[in-house]
């Protein structure tokens, strides 16, 4: 039997040779785009999740379609506040296109922590109750007066009850008062600049009204807001 000589099986080896490995710049450049792959589907669910969960915290539901070419300043103006009193929450929706200023005030007081703490100060049954950090009458200073005479008048002409509303003029620190009615009053606008409503927790606030007052209207114990909450839904 022949001989196979040696350059003959040389050539037969490399006509039998296996795949050609993956260069190691191959290995890292395919080991990259995976590695940017998973980074950006890790970075999509982030965002879509922290998206979600804030809607969700500060009340914020949006249709498809919803507000997608609105004016986003527009949308991220609070509508609702709520105050956590010591009898209980009450919501109040705010009229920012009504009294846009007032508002816009009312919500840097908010996160400012101005009311945190507040105390109502003054409570006249069937008219208003207030709440402030002086110890002035303010606005409500001749209501008790009126109030008989409010009574008598038709209800087509009175101001609805559970109005928010602050004093009017410079309000600084101390000066920021709430006044929620509890009776409708025809000439709240003389007094006080309306800026909100109460939609929920009318009970609360009759609750506060029936608190024992002395004869300057001031709660005999201590009642007050603990603190104030802006919501965009309630």
């Amino acid at each position: 039997m022949a001989r196979i000589k040696p350059q003959a099986l040389l050539q037969q080896s490399k006509k039998k040779k296996g795949p050609a490995r993956m260069s190691l710049t191959t290995i890292i450049l395919f080991s990259l785009i995976v590695v940017l792959i998973v980074f950006f589907l890790f970075s999509t669910y982030r965002h879509w999740t922290h998206r979600s969960r804030f809607q969700s915290d500060n009340g914020l539901f949006v249709s498809e379609g919803e507000n997608e070419f609105g004016d986003p300043k527009k949308s991220d103006v609070p509508r609702y506040a709520v105050l956590n009193t010591s009898k209980g929450h009450i919501a109040v929706e705010l009229y920012k296109e009504s009294t846009p200023e007032v508002v816009d005030e009312f919500i840097d007081f908010c996160q400012k922590g101005h009311f945190n703490g507040m105390p109502f100060t003054h409570v006249i049954k069937h008219t208003v109750i207030q709440a402030g950090k002086n110890q002035k009458f303010g606005a409500s200073e001749d209501w008790t007066s009126r109030g008989k005479h409010y009574s008598q008048l038709d209800s087509s002409l009175k101001h609805e009850a559970f109005m928010l509303g602050t004093s009017k003029g410079k309000r600084d620190n101390k000066g920021f008062e709430l006044f929620i009615t509890t009776a409708p009053i025809p000439n709240l606008n003389e007094k006080v600049i309306v800026f909100g409503r109460v939609v929920k927790g009318e009970d609360v606030v009759q609750e506060i009204e029936e608190v024992d007052t002395d004869e300057n209207y001031e709660p005999k114990s201590s009642i007050g807001i603990i603190n104030v909450s802006l919501r965009q839904k309630i």
